[in-house]
């Protein structure tokens, strides 16, 4: 069988058509921008996409926000991501200010174009959105619902699949986590049965943090290693089959820091703060449905667990209900999950609720030592050191004293002297006291 060549095309001839018609594809998205009516824009710059898409070697990954009822991770990372690399030329940008969070939150907008560079591949992405029709039945009439499908998609030359698969996106969505960290407002929740999940929040702008603990150092530094061994074990947690989280008990006289130093777990972690209250809750299936509701990388606190637990109404939340929360099987619903509970009266407890797996670690925050005078010395007066700190020492290995009681009088006046010198007063004053009723360590 033979073929006429004059009949064919070129390859020149195929490859300047082909460039022509991807210059035109470009020049009518051009004019679409510019003077188009947004109604019609939508549907037009899909199919002028499609067309650019077809002519090229590229392979396009779609990316759709959600799947059916389940939320999309990578397409929200990838929201998150492409918001911090928006240059100052691009063109439409879509700015939002939600209502409990403190900045703004920028991302790209539909139909714009953006080139990211990742190992020397140039990677293009685009934000798209088809409309689906929904027909709806009430009392017997139909209605039509029209739902907004979003979805990314992400073009680059075929060679560089597994590349992208393998690399680009994992490393996508580990920059949007940071990212989410860095911006993330910290939370603080309170059980609301009006509220989502019965849970309802306000923001947590608490200062605390461990540089500002008068604790024991070595206590602040257990801690804080024991938290960074636990926030890095995810596989760790899933190779021994349990699940990840870990419990602390903060005991010791009222005054000595138990709910500043959640604070300052919360803040050096990110996570939020869910306070719950077994007061207020009704029963059992509460206590689980709030345990669902809360978020991974959070902090559940109970606190005063010893008085919570001793006004609970019989048809109101058990131990056997406490316990299940803590580590039964509806614990493991959640990733990254600390329990903290508070007692000023650890011996009131029942033994059960504090062995390792329930509550790991135990921390005693204890009346004010030297070390912890100091730390408050320096928050409140800016001094690290002055002529009246040997005898304030003295004072303190007689005298038990709250970290909140020496705060409240070293904030009664700025000037060092003064404030020192009205601080031993007050110990004279309570060792006057601790004298009388025999309590006096002398």
């Amino acid at each position: 069988m033979w073929f006429s060549t004059k009949a064919m095309p070129s390859y020149e001839a195929i490859l300047s058509a082909t460039a022509s018609l991807t210059a035109s594809v470009i020049l009518l998205r051009t004019i679409a921008n510019d003077f188009i009516p947004e109604s019609i824009k939508d549907r037009l710059f899909l199919h002028l996409h499609k067309i650019s898409s077809s002519l090229s070697s590229q392979l396009t990954v779609v990316i759709e926000e959600s799947d059916g009822l389940t939320a999309n991770q990578l397409f929200h990372a990838a929201n998150v991501y492409l918001g911090e690399k928006l240059s100052s030329s691009t063109p439409r940008i879509k700015v939002n200010k939600p209502q409990k969070e403190k900045g703004l939150q920028v991302t790209t907008d539909k139909n714009q174009e953006m080139v990211d560079v990742f190992k020397g591949v140039k990677l293009k992405w685009v934000l798209l959105s088809n409309s689906r029709n929904h027909v709806l039945k009430k009392n017997n009439k139909n209605g039509v619902l029209k739902e907004e499908i979003r979805y990314f998609e992400l073009s680059f030359h075929k060679k560089n699949r597994e590349m992208v698969l393998g690399s680009y996106l994992p490393y996508l969505l580990q920059k949007a986590k940071e990212i989410k960290e860095k911006n993330k407002t910290l939370k603080l929740h309170t059980v609301d049965y009006n509220g989502t999940d019965y849970w309802g929040s306000i923001n947590l702008d608490h200062p605390a943090s461990f540089d500002t603990m008068a604790m024991d150092p070595a206590v602040k530094t257990a801690l804080i290693e024991d938290l960074d061994r636990f926030s890095r074990k995810r596989e760790f947690y899933r190779r021994v089959g349990k699940a990840w989280k870990r419990g602390y008990l903060l005991y010791g006289p009222p005054g000595t820091g138990k709910s500043s130093l959640v604070a300052a777990m919360a803040n050096y972690l990110k996570f939020d703060v869910y306070d719950l209250d077994l007061k207020e809750i009704q029963c059992n299936s509460d206590l689980r449905r709030l345990l669902i509701g809360t978020g991974n990388g959070s902090i559940i606190v109970i606190e005063d667990i010893d008085t919570s637990l001793d006004s609970a109404e019989d048809d109101k939340v058990t131990l056997s209900g406490l316990l299940n929360f803590i580590d039964g099987l509806w614990s493991s619903c959640g990733d990254e999950r600390i329990i903290v509970l508070t007692t000023n009266h650890k011996d009131r407890l029942d033994p059960v609720l504090l062995r390792p797996g329930r509550m790991d670690m135990h921390l005693h925050m204890s009346y004010c030592t030297f070390s912890g005078f100091k730390t408050l010395a320096s928050n409140y007066l800016r001094i690290q050191d002055h002529q009246l700190f040997g005898e304030i020492k003295g004072w303190l290995d007689k005298v038990q004293a709250t970290p909140a009681e020496i705060a409240g009088e070293l904030m009664k006046c700025e000037d060092p002297d003064v404030a020192l010198r009205g601080l031993i007063k007050w110990f004279h004053n309570r060792a006057d006291t601790e004298m009388q009723d025999g309590s006096l360590n002398i």
